[in-house]
């Protein structure tokens, strides 16, 4: 089918156009600078509108990756430079030490004996793992990754010792590999917005003020809890909870635009609280919310779940030092009054920033102030968060017209 075709991000973007470039007959390389494939998703505990793991779909492309002879994927790898044109581009990866190589068998025999320790990102920090890890319980590829900030190196070498199959080597090193593909996706998906900018909400010091991705992994049961909602302060359950949105959206001062998803993510997330504490206190604010089209049922189900949907934006987020409770202070715009609310738990709907806001493709890109994707150099193509904010059957549908574009760019070449 002509030259190979470069996938640069492994979440489900990225893994949704490489499949389909690759079930046509093209060669494809993809790139993930995390040590696995599965992007945001795989924080995520649930979908909506269905409610379902999102393990399940993930698990069938991840073995369909691994059964495909066309699809050569590399992990904590990210792009150093690419040169060249439509249909004839050269591209350098530089693939970071694993310190793991292909014998791990996954035992765990190694982080038993582990003395270090480091923040589990995966978990947003709310737990921590040793220094060599599996990155979390459906990882793909299924080998641990030692994070060289919290190991001590070859100075302890407990994990070499007891490793049975000799797949730990301490001394890896960095490498470069150089690739020729004829097209390029950009599929490097989106960050939360940072919570440390939103001094109204106390700029990420109050440990029961948490975004909505923290959240995710809070109700899953292979996150920090055992998918129990307990709070980050003092690990009690919670029986009040805020769900916040807009937190930095529609905000000049902030993000300008919407990200379209994070109503119904808090939706989706009052759920987990009904279903684990039905008797809890459930409260949004909101400004607007966004339940179009086929969302429209699954908001009115939520509803009348017993949510008490508040109009109005709240305005700051202090704390009790004593009982480290979160106080609300919000404008109710229906009611025409001022509230000031007390609860255990906020969850702010932080928005969805491109990636490429902060780290943008090395070739010529244009972008909008937001730093969204709006065109590049013939053979480059942006798929999914990108391009705009999405959920996830959009992204797919958006990965899939990308990988259209990337296989025209390559026949015939």
């Amino acid at each position: 089918m002509g030259k190979a075709i470069l996938v640069v991000g492994g979440g489900i973007s990225g893994i949704t156009a490489a499949l389909e470039a690759s079930e046509v007959g093209n060669e494809v390389f993809l790139v993930e600078k995390r040590p696995y494939l599965g992007g945001r998703v795989a924080q995520l505990n649930q979908y909506f509108p269905k409610l379902c793991p999102p393990n399940c779909g993930l698990e069938i492309n991840l073995r369909r990756i691994k059964n495909s002879p066309y699809i050569k994927y590399y992990t904590q790898a990210e792009i150093e430079a690419i040169r060249g044109q439509e249909g004839n581009f050269t591209v350098q990866v530089r693939l970071a030490p694993r310190y793991v190589n292909n014998n791990c068998t996954a035992c765990n025999k190694c982080v038993e004996v582990c003395p270090a320790e480091r923040p589990n990102d995966f978990n947003f920090g709310l737990d921590k793992t040793k220094a060599i890890y599996f990155p979390h319980l459906f990882a793909f590829p299924a080998r641990y990754v030692i994070d060289s900030r919290a190991c001590q190196g070859t100075a302890c070498g407990k994990c070499v010792a007891v490793c049975p199959v000799g797949a730990i080597d301490l001394n890896m090193q960095p490498e470069t590999v150089t690739l020729e593909v004829g097209s390029i996706i950009w599929a490097t998906g989106w960050d939360p917005y940072d919570l440390t900018k939103l001094t109204q909400y106390g700029s990420g010091r109050y440990p029961n003020v948490i975004t909505n991705m923290m959240m995710e992994r809070l109700a899953a049961e292979n996150g920090p809890t055992g998918g129990q909602i307990l709070r980050p302060s003092d690990g009690k359950a919670v029986k009040r909870i805020a769900f916040v949105q807009c937190a930095g959206s529609r905000d000049e001062n902030h993000l300008s635009y919407c990200s379209g998803v994070c109503c119904l993510a808090s939706l989706k997330q009052a759920t987990y609280v009904r279903e684990k504490h039905p008797d809890a206190e459930i409260y949004m604010f909101y400004i607007d919310i966004r339940a179009l089209g086929r969302y429209e049922d699954f908001f009115t189900r939520v509803k009348g779940m017993g949510i008490n949907l508040v109009k109005g934006k709240v305005g700051t987020i202090t704390e009790d030092p004593s009982s480290k409770d979160v106080i609300l202070e919000v404008e109710d715009q229906e009611a025409g009054r001022l509230l000031k609310e007390t609860f255990d738990l906020a969850v702010l709907a932080t928005g969805m920033v491109p990636t490429t806001s902060s780290t943008p493709p090395p070739v010529e890109t244009t972008f909008n102030k937001e730093g969204f994707i709006v065109d590049a150099v013939p053979g480059v193509y942006g798929a999914g968060c990108v391009n705009r904010p999405m959920e996830v059957a959009a992204c797919a549908q958006d990965a899939t017209a990308a990988a259209m574009k990337a296989i025209q760019s390559v026949v015939g070449r």
